[in-house]
C-alpha cells in the first residue's frame, strides 16, 4: 500500500513540475542598456513592361535602448542608432550608404551619420508593444536641414522617404516585429497565442502572428511564430519617388526567437518573409496610362543582442 501511495505522490509532483508556467514577458532593469543588432537582406523581383528587374537591398544597423524609467505598464527608454547602413544592387549598378562613411558629397550617408547617437524616446510595454516613439522625426529633420545647398523641395522629398523607412510609425512596426511577441500571461511549453502588428514602411500592412512557446533551457526560452501579412488598404495611393502608387500584397513570415530567461530580451531572432502581389502606378504625366507591376519580396533577417 505504501508503494502505491508513493507512486501516486511522485506522479502528482512530476505533473506539477511539468505544468509549471513560465513568465515570458519583458523584465528589463532601470539603468541598464539593451541592444538590437539587425542584418536584413531583401530580394525584390519586379516585372515592368514584361521584363523582370531584380534588386537586392541589404540593411544593417545597431540600435540601443537605455531604460530610464520603469512603471507597472512598461518601460520608458532613451533610444539611439549606433550605426546605420544600406546597400542596393540594381541592374543600373550598386549604391552603398553608411553612417560611418566620411564623404561630404554623399548626402544620404551624411544624413545617416548625423543621426548617430542622437537620442529619441521609445515607450514599450512589458509584452513588447511600442506605445509611443517621440522626437525621432524632428531629429531626421535637423539632420536633413543642415544641407543648405539643397532646394527646399528636395529636402522635403528626402524627409518623406526617410520618414517612411525610419519615422515614428515605421520604427514602431519594425521594432514590434521582434519585440511584440510575448503573451499577456504566464504560459506552459506548447501553449500558443496570437499577436496583431501594424507595419509601416512605405506602405501600411497588417500582420497576424501565431506564436508558440516551444522550448526552455537554462539560458533562454524559444518562441516560434507563423505570420500572415496583408496590405492594410489596397485602394490607398501613397507618394513613392514622386509618383502615386498603391499596393495589393499578401505574404507569410516565419520567426524563431530566443529570449533571455531572466530579462526576456531577445538573444537572437531569425525571420524569413515572402510577400507577393501587385503595385499600381496611378495615371500621371510621367505614366499617362498608369501601370501594374507584379512583384515578389523575399526577406531574410537576423537580429542579435
Amino acid at each position: 500500500m505504501r508503494t502505491i501511495f508513493t507512486l501516486i505522490f511522485a506522479s502528482i509532483i512530476l505533473t506539477s513540475c511539468q505544468s509549471q508556467s513560465t513568465d515570458l514577458s519583458l523584465r528589463l532593469e532601470k539603468g541598464k542598456e539593451y541592444k538590437q543588432i539587425t542584418n536584413s537582406k531583401a530580394t525584390i523581383i519586379q516585372e515592368v513592361n514584361g521584363q523582370k528587374m531584380n534588386m537586392v537591398m541589404t540593411i544593417a544597423g545597431t540600435i540601443t535602448f537605455f531604460v530610464k524609467d520603469v512603471s507597472a505598464s512598461g518601460y520608458i527608454m532613451d533610444t539611439k542608432f549606433e550605426t546605420l547602413s544600406m546597400s542596393m544592387e540594381m541592374p543600373q549598378g550598386t549604391m552603398n550608404f553608411s553612417s560611418d562613411k566620411n564623404d561630404p558629397n554623399d548626402i544620404f550617408s551624411t544624413i545617416l551619420g548625423a543621426m548617430k547617437n542622437k537620442t529619441f524616446e521609445v515607450v514599450m510595454s512589458k509584452t513588447g508593444k511600442i506605445t509611443e516613439v517621440k522626437n525621432v522625426e524632428a531629429l531626421w529633420g535637423t539632420a536633413i536641414n543642415q544641407f543648405e545647398q539643397l532646394p527646399e523641395m528636395q529636402k522635403e522629398q528626402i524627409k518623406a522617404q526617410i520618414t517612411k523607412a525610419y519615422g515614428a510609425e515605421a520604427l514602431k512596426g519594425n521594432i514590434e516585429m521582434v519585440t511584440a511577441i510575448y503573451p499577456d500571461k504566464p504560459v506552459n511549453k506548447g501553449d500558443k497565442w496570437t499577436i496583431n502588428t501594424k507595419l509601416e514602411s512605405g506602405m501600411s500592412a497588417n500582420m497576424t502572428t501565431d506564436y508558440e512557446f516551444t522550448d526552455l533551457t537554462s539560458g533562454y526560452a524559444l518562441i516560434k511564430g507563423n505570420s500572415n501579412i496583408e496590405t492594410a488598404d489596397k485602394d490607398a495611393y501613397i507618394e513613392s519617388n514622386g509618383m502615386p502608387m498603391k499596393y495589393d500584397l499578401t505574404g507569410s513570415m516565419t520567426s524563431e526567437i530566443k529570449v533571455d530567461k531572466n530579462s526576456g530580451w531577445i538573444i537572437e531572432a531569425k525571420i524569413n518573409q515572402e510577400i507577393k502581389g501587385d503595385a499600381y502606378i496611378k495615371e500621371n504625366p510621367q505614366v499617362p496610362n498608369g501601370m501594374k507591376i507584379p512583384m515578389t519580396m523575399i526577406n531574410e533577417m537576423v537580429i542579435k543582442n
